[in-house]
C-alpha cells in the first residue's frame, strides 16, 4: 500500500509540474519563445530540490508548452531533452540548492541555440543566441527559481518525504543530526 501511495503522490505531482508548466509558458508567451525568450516556467527548475517527480514533470511540461506554442518538431524534441536533462542533473546536484538550476541553465544554453539558428532560421551567431538564451535562463531559473524555492522551502512538506533534504536542511541540533532528519 505504501509503494502505490508513493507511486500515486509522485505521479499526481508531476502531472501538477507539468500542468503548471504549460500554463505559465502559454500565458507568457511572448516572451518565452525566440532568441531572447525569458521562460517564467523555468523558476519550476528548483522543483528538483524538492521531489523527483519534478523531472518527468518539466519534460513533459516543457514538450507540450512547445507543442502547444507551435514550436516545430525539432525544438519540441531537443529543446524538450534540454529540459530533462537540467531537471535530472539538478536533482543529482540537490544536496547544495545554489546548484540545482545550473543545469538547466548550461543544457539550454548549449542545446537552444543551433534550434533557433538552423530550425527556426535566426541569422545570428550561435554564442550570440546561447549568450541571450543564458541571461533569460539565469533570470527563470535563478531569479524566480529561488524566489519561488524560498517560498516551498516554508512548505516543502507538501512533496512528502524527503522534500529537500539536502543543501536546504533546518540547521543542525547537538547530536548533528538537522531537524528535518529527525522526523523521517
Amino acid at each position: 500500500m505504501q509503494n502505490r501511495t508513493m507511486t500515486t503522490r509522485r505521479l499526481t505531482q508531476s502531472a501538477a509540474i507539468a500542468a503548471l508548466y504549460v500554463a505559465l509558458t502559454l500565458i507568457f508567451e511572448p516572451i518565452s519563445f525566440g532568441a531572447m525568450q525569458v521562460r517564467i516556467a523555468e523558476a519550476l527548475t528548483i522543483l528538483p530540490l524538492f521531489t523527483p517527480a519534478a523531472i518527468p514533470g518539466l519534460f513533459v511540461g516543457c514538450l507540450l508548452a512547445n507543442l502547444l506554442g507551435g514550436a516545430i518538431v525539432v525544438d519540441v524534441i531537443f529543446g524538450s531533452v534540454a529540459t530533462l536533462i537540467g531537471a535530472a542533473l539538478g536533482y543529482a546536484l540537490r544536496s547544495n540548492r545554489w546548484l540545482v538550476p545550473i543545469p538547466a541553465i548550461v543544457a539550454n544554453a548549449l542545446i537552444v541555440p543551433p534550434i533557433l539558428r538552423y530550425g527556426y532560421g535566426l541569422e545570428m551567431p550561435l554564442a550570440l543566441l546561447a549568450l541571450y538564451i543564458a541571461i533569460g535562463e539565469i533570470a527563470g531559473c535563478y531569479v524566480l527559481g529561488e524566489l519561488f524555492g524560498t517560498v516551498l522551502m516554508k512548505h516543502r512538506r507538501v512533496f512528502g518525504e524527503g522534500a529537500a533534504q539536502r543543501g536546504a536542511r533546518t540547521p543542525s541540533g547537538p547530536d548533528g543530526v538537522s531537524g528535518d532528519d529527525r522526523n523521517e
